[in-house]
């Protein structure tokens, strides 16, 4: 009897312990993708975080995508537009981010619902907090189904100098 108690309780504390994972915060430079789905033709805006002092300079960027389990790619292509310094332009990006490895095993954080990845961008690219970056995806489909979160974050800031 004893063995049974055990056992059951056990099981419990696995099924209450393995929970959705909670949504990423929408304050932290996130954005939530229409249920929808991603249009090609639409683009989502960051601006650089509140704690950078500088208004303007060139960071390290991370992107981070949370996507579903039913998510049809291995990758996810986008574009990334960031202000180029002294000019009205914006200096493009294309950008591969690996969800999953060639046997199909998700590279994210999470089980079952929802995965998570974060992927740091090579280089330093240029912020404004005037004028925000655009992400938008350029895979080779109308809608993008299956993704439902994406974010920039900006890190380690240098100012430009005048």
């Amino acid at each position: 009897m004893k063995l049974i108690w055990a056992a059951t309780l056990g099981a419990l504390t696995l099924f209450t312990s393995c929970k959705e994972p909670s949504p990423l915060s929408e304050g932290a430079g996130f954005k939530s993708i229409d249920r929808q789905g991603w249009v090609y033709g639409d683009s989502y805006e960051f601006n650089p975080s509140p704690d950078f002092a500088e208004t303007r300079g060139t960071a390290r960027m991370a992107v981070v995508v949370r996507h579903t389990g039913a998510y049809l790619y291995s990758n996810l292509w986008l574009e990334v537009a960031t202000p180029v310094a002294g000019s009205d332009s914006m200096a493009l990006d294309t950008v591969n981010i690996k969800l999953a490895d060639i046997y199909g095993k998700w590279l994210g954080k999470g089980l079952g619902v929802s995965y998570v990845k974060t992927d740091t961008l090579p280089g330093r690219y240029g912020f404004d907090e005037d004028v925000p970056a655009r992400v938008r995806h350029i895979m080779r489909v109308d809608t993008l189904d299956d993704v439902e979160q994406i974010g920039l974050i900006y890190f380690e800031p240098v100012p430009y100098q005048n």
